[in-house]
């Protein structure tokens, strides 16, 4: 789906055209450039779309800082035509008609470096969604029109070099913060820019190099030593260590050989490796990091709509002081000129600049650092509930342990040989991804049997699978399928070491024949996670479909504070619901297909996968790597994030309860704050909150 975007507000992101409820300026389609007339194939449009989109936000961010300058080059003769400041460099500059050129100058500033604040105010204006540009524009307005009236006749000063100086400046300071968002953004930039421009690949047993936008799924594609991976992929020739830093935030680089997945803009090593493309373009790992984390920017927080909220109330507040203090120093004083100018000077002074950049910077910061360091951050409302979390619940198998089962021991329960047992089992198995599965197949390959035909597949979610193999109807399920047909589970056998081995019945035609065992190992990286948890204070539980005695082996072993075993899927979510019914806010850890309920359910919903796979629907977050240590990084990261904008917020409204009472003149005489002095002030408040948020990238682990 195209989007379109503001070029002033480029957090801006709409499904379709319209005007940017923030300043009013029209939409323009996202990733669109001047002067260049790109042929995209439709599959990399998108990611060719957003590595343009640099450069058209650098146009306008370009025009805020020509208007800088001209509207600077503008103020010279304003200020040198200002009697105000004549008088303080003592100095007279005086001609016929010197008035109307100061006014020409004056209007010229007005209308063309104040065009931008104008046009903000009828756009918060109209999306009812009063703001800073409200201000300013009122600031503005008034000292325009009241210094036009002194030209013609009125008595009093005129404001024109205030005027023009705060122009000036908050043109400066809005230029700073586009370029700071800018900024903010430069690493998923760069995540674009790692896809090379050109390719090679093999067709008709020929090869040659075609552009990136012609590479289609299937391509087989040559990546020569050092070159960048064009698409995600399967090895299907070549041995190389792959760097994916900038993908994952693994920093040691991945063994690729035959059978391993590429992800698209990793970079090879030293080896020669031939893939097959799987995910091209908007079908890549890349392009979906890329609309995960535009979604998440795009999305607004707790903490930023209450950033929002505080900039409505501060901006109604401001017009109010500012009225008010325009009624009491001309009613006390008499002088408008004075009244004026504190007027003016509270309203330039509490501009919401910096509250308006407080939230967004640190949340443009945060997702695009997590989703370099392999978190991708779904849901920002999630993600702000994990420096809040008191419960984490882990799947077991993939998440806690390897998940990949190996068959251990094979007992035959009747006539048919162990050799018989294996095969009908495999042949059952072979369209289930599950580890069960997997491990099945693996052994039936390594035995060097043959695999069955496989007909009328059910898969029995939680129990087990079931079908029809050579005209028998077979069944390869688990204890819970027992329980599920009220039948009579046989004795176990006392070989079987019950605390670390997974049983799997399998039935011809009704009757268990056989009984296979799996075990899995704990991953590693588990037992950090926990110990990290206990040592924010965080309780973990398991929760498995295994019997309790597998799931208390794991949970022992990694001292975690306790199990929940033979939960089916479906109940998962019910498990979920009785720990957030204790007053729990529980984080779910899953592998987003068997886990999909109760990761929705869940406070926070953390899937766990890598490459093609990560883009599990339920969860709030992704973990790349699969590493159960992320958990923990998440946690760390969220309570960071969550201080940066806490300390961002507090800064920008602190700054503004000491100013405005300066800006009023609660001082005067011996100290009254200059509206000039008051936009140096504002655009100072503004680059401070930028520069904190900067430093998030310092404490990254």
């Amino acid at each position: 789906m195209k989007k379109y975007t503001c070029p002033m507000h480029p957090q801006v992101l709409k499904n379709e055209p319209g005007k940017c409820p923030l300043c009013g300026m029209a939409l323009v389609p996202f990733g669109k450039t001047s002067g260049h007339n790109h042929n995209h194939h439709e599959h990399g449009e998108h990611l060719h779309s957003a590595h343009q989109h640099d450069k058209h936000e650098g146009h306008h961010t370009h025009d805020f800082l020509k208007r800088f300058w001209i509207s600077l080059i503008i103020t010279v003769p304003i200020l040198a035509l200002s009697h105000m400041i004549q008088n303080w460099l003592g100095y007279s500059l005086e001609f016929t008609g010197d008035k109307y050129v100061l006014l020409a100058l004056g209007t010229l500033i007005y209308l063309y470096g104040g065009m931008p604040f104008l046009k903000g105010m009828v756009g918060e204006i109209r999306a009812k969604a009063i703001g800073m540009m409200t201000l300013v524009a009122i600031a503005i307005s008034v000292a325009y029109f009241y210094s036009t009236a002194v030209v013609f006749g009125l008595q009093g000063m005129d404001f024109f070099w205030e005027l023009a100086t705060l122009i000036v400046i908050m043109l400066l300071g809005h230029w700073l913060e586009m370029r700071s968002q800018m900024a903010a953004s430069k690493a998923l930039q760069t995540l674009v820019a790692l896809l090379p421009n050109e390719v090679t690949v093999e067709r008709d047993g020929e090869a040659f190099k075609i552009k990136l936008e012609e590479l289609t799924n299937n391509d087989i594609v040559i990546i020569k030593p050092g070159e960048k991976i064009p698409a995600d992929g399967d090895v299907i020739e070549g041995l190389s260590y792959v760097n994916e830093s900038m993908l994952t935030g693994e920093s040691v680089p991945v063994k690729k050989e035959t059978k391993s997945k590429v992800i698209a803009g990793a970079i090879n090593g030293d080896g020669s490796l031939k893939i097959r493309a799987t995910g091209v373009g908007k079908d890549s790992y890349l392009n979906k990091v890329i609309n995960l984390v535009q979604d998440a920017q795009a999305a607004k927080s707790n903490t930023q709509n209450l950033a929002d909220k505080v900039a409505k109330w501060l901006t109604f507040i401001a017009i109010g002081v500012g009225v008010a203090t325009f009624g009491y120093w001309y009613n006390t004083s008499g002088d408008l000129a004075f009244a004026l100018e504190r007027m003016v000077t509270v309203m330039v002074t509490a501009c919401p600049h910096a509250l308006g950049v407080a939230i967004p910077l640190v949340v443009a910061i945060s997702t695009t650092l997590s989703a370099t360091n392999g978190l991708l951050i779904r849901n920002r409302t999630a993600f702000e509930v994990t420096r809040s979390l008191t419960t984490v619940i882990f799947d077991k198998t993939g998440t806690l342990t390897e998940g990949s089962h190996e068959v251990q021991r094979v007992i035959v329960l009747d006539s048919f040989s162990e050799d018989e047992i294996i095969q009908y089992a495999a042949a059952v198995q072979q369209n289930s991804e599950h580890h069960i599965a997997k491990g099945m197949i693996k052994l039936l390959k390594g035995k060097g049997l043959q695999l069955w035909k496989s007909d009328d597949f059910q898969y029995m979610q939680g129990i087990g699978v079931k079908g029809k193999v050579n005209g028998k109807e077979i069944v390869a399920a688990g204890p819970n399928y027992f329980t599920e047909n009220n039948l009579d589970k046989p004795a176990t056998p006392s070989e079987i070491d019950q605390d670390t081995e997974t049983i799997n019945y399998v039935f011809i035609e009704g009757k268990v024949v056989g009984i296979i065992t799996l075990a899995d190992k704990i991953r590693e990286g588990s037992q950090e996670a926990i110990n990290g948890l206990k040592a924010m204070g965080i309780k973990s539980f398991l929760l498995t479909g295994d019997n309790e005695k597998i799931a208390a082996s794991v949970s022992n072993k990694l001292g975690m504070d306790g199990f929940l075993a033979n939960v089916l899927p479906h109940n998962k979510q019910e498990k979920i619901q009785e720990y957030q019914s204790k007053g729990e806010i529980v984080a779910m850890t899953g592998d987003g297909v068997n886990d999909a309920p109760a990761l929705a359910r869940a406070d926070v919903g953390i899937a766990v996968g890598s490459g093609t796979d990560v883009a599990a629907e339920t969860a709030d977050i992704i973990l790349v790597n699969s590493d159960p240590r992320d958990v923990v990084k998440l946690i760390d990261f969220g309570k960071r994030t969550y201080r940066k904008m806490i300390q961002n917020l507090i800064w920008a409204v602190g700054y503004n309860i000491v100013a405005i009472p300066l800006a009023a003149g609660v001082l005067y005489p011996n100290f009254v704050l200059s509206p000039a002095m008051g936009a140096v002030l504002m655009s100072v408040s503004t680059i401070v909150v930028a520069f904190n948020a900067t430093l998030l990238k310092l404490n990254k682990k």
